[in-house]
């Protein structure tokens, strides 16, 4: 009875996950203290951060929100970082938690709109190199001007559509209705070759358009978080903004673009594959269909939804609100237009966004560590004891590196802190400090797209429903960005460095 009391905790633990996977999480959690008391706080939060990012780049053997809540819950009682230190980066990132709570289920009812927009485009234009160009600019436009994460949630829904509607046709079930999209088992053979083609078409569209986030987000203001956040201890305002970034933002953003083309032709990091001939049939049929079948009621309802993404657009545009707060607005606008009254279908629009907005409050709770252990404090001295004409250059490269590992609105913050202390101590010119603010920005937004946790689209991504059906991991995702970091960091630390 005890051992097989044991054998039951044992393959609960972690479920499904591979017995290595959860030997190796359990040598992270005997090894922490351990390290703790021999080596200290500093080499442990380290430590810490490698475990995680270990979590999320097995993202498709268990969810991170498990295995990394175990590593926080030990930090936490390890006395790494407090309670009310994780609480206070939770309120600071509140608008973030709120943006996923209500945006991404305020798109979820934007689907039907969605499917209908995104499969004239797919189906419009023949050209991948074109499409993936169309995906890329669009993000980035949009991103300029909207939420980064509320543009990747768009696409997200977007290729969820396409993926059921031919992976349900493929398995001989209704298009039309709910159907298990995690099991290849009903598909024929002579099908999969055409799904394992769609998937990495997927991939290719959806990792050019969150590219697209970052490029475009860099450029103004409020494209992401932390550039409000340096625009606001600047001074700047929005045309201010614009024009100081835009010697590194804009020649970035012509590359990036020419990079996705060239990626396309060259079919070179997973890209370049075509949709299937097959895969656009059916597509087309089911557009078709729908075209034919639909009645006034669906109408009105497509008729309700763009108007509320008109709303949308608008009240972002003109951040008459916090961002969730739009989104939930969204959400009353639709559903009480197009007669959804039903408890449980609106808790089916919040399934997706909540297990990502739970793993958030872990990735800021190992940032509430890296902050009280001062893990990036000897970098940031050490940059600013550099020669002046280094250090814009190098206070790109090491917003870059810790952006791609952390939270590039917590690096933000740190850095233009430091910085803006010096600069009121006399330390540097108001031209200087100029510079060094552009550099923070910049880097914080370009580099980090190296790794899915340097970006929160990335990892919005990652930890998406569809990332599993499209066989896009961590490794895969890193991957597919280096070209997209080597161009992007390259250029922009060149333009840093010697344009400013």
């Amino acid at each position: 009875m005890p051992r097989s009391l044991a054998g039951a905790l044992a393959h609960n633990f972690l479920g499904q996950s591979p017995r290595w996977y959860k030997a190796t999480l359990c040598l992270f959690l005997l090894l922490n203290p351990l390290l703790l008391v021999t080596l200290g706080p500093v080499v442990t939060g380290w430590v810490l951060v490698i475990e995680f990012i270990f979590t999320l780049g097995m993202a498709l053997k268990c969810y991170p929100l498990m295995p990394g809540g175990l590593l926080v819950a030990e930090a936490l009682a390890l006395g790494m970082t407090t309670p009310q230190a994780l609480y206070d980066e939770l309120l600071h990132n509140f608008p973030v938690l709120l943006l996923l709570m209500f945006m991404v289920a305020g798109i979820y009812f934007m689907k039907d709109l969605l499917l209908f927009a995104f499969s004239r485009i797919l189906l419009g234009v023949r050209s991948k190199a074109l499409l993936a160009l169309l995906f890329c600019f669009l993000s980035a436009f949009l991103s300029a001007f909207l939420d980064a994460l509320t543009v990747t949630a768009v696409i997200i829904s977007a290729a969820v559509g396409f993926y059921s509607v031919y992976h349900r046709v493929a398995s001989g079930a209704n298009p039309r209705e709910e159907s298990n999209l995690d099991s290849d088992h009903d598909i024929a053979q002579l099908l999969r070759d055409d799904l394992q083609q769609f998937r990495a078409f997927l991939r290719s569209l959806l990792m050019h358009g969150a590219v697209g986030t970052a490029l475009g987000g860099v450029c103004t203001l409020v494209g992401e978080p932390q550039n409000l956040l340096i625009g606001h201890e600047m001074g700047w305002h929005f045309g201010d903004f614009f024009l100081k970034v835009a010697p590194v933002s804009l020649p970035v953003l012509a590359a990036g673009l020419v990079t996705c083309v060239l990626l396309e032709k060259l079919r070179w990091f997973g890209y370049g594959t075509l949709l299937p001939d097959n895969v656009r049939q059916v597509l087309a049929a089911y557009a078709a269909e729908d075209d034919a079948q639909r009645t006034s009621q669906q109408r009105a309802a497509l008729l309700v939804q763009g108007l509320a993404a008109l709303i949308l657009i608008i009240g972002l545009g003109l951040h008459i609100a916090e961002v969730g707060l739009i989104g939930l607005l969204v959400i009353v606008l639709i559903t009480a237009f197009t007669g959804i009254t039903d408890e449980h279908r609106l808790g089916r629009a919040f399934q997706d966004a909540m297990p990502f907005t739970a793993l958030l409050v872990v990735f800021f709770a190992v940032v509430a560590v890296i902050h009280d252990q001062q893990l990036f404090t000897p970098l940031i001295q050490w940059v600013l004891a550099l020669p002046t004409d280094q250090q814009a250059g190098m206070l790109f490269i090491a917003n870059g590196l810790l952006s791609a590992i952390s939270d590039n609105v917590f690096v933000a913050t740190i850095y233009i802190t430091e910085v803006k202390q010096a600069f009121l101590n006399g330390h540097m010119s108001r031209e200087h400090f100029e510079t060094l603010a552009v550099a923070i920005n910049t880097g914080t937004n370009l580099p980090s797209v190296a790794t899915p946790n340097g970006q929160a689209a990335f990892l919005f991504l990652l930890t998406s429903a569809i990332a599993p059906l499209i066989r896009l991991s961590y490794g895969r995702m890193v991957w597919m960005a280096l070209p997209y970091t080597v161009v992007m960091g390259s250029l922009g630390w060149w333009a840093v460095t010697y344009w400013l």
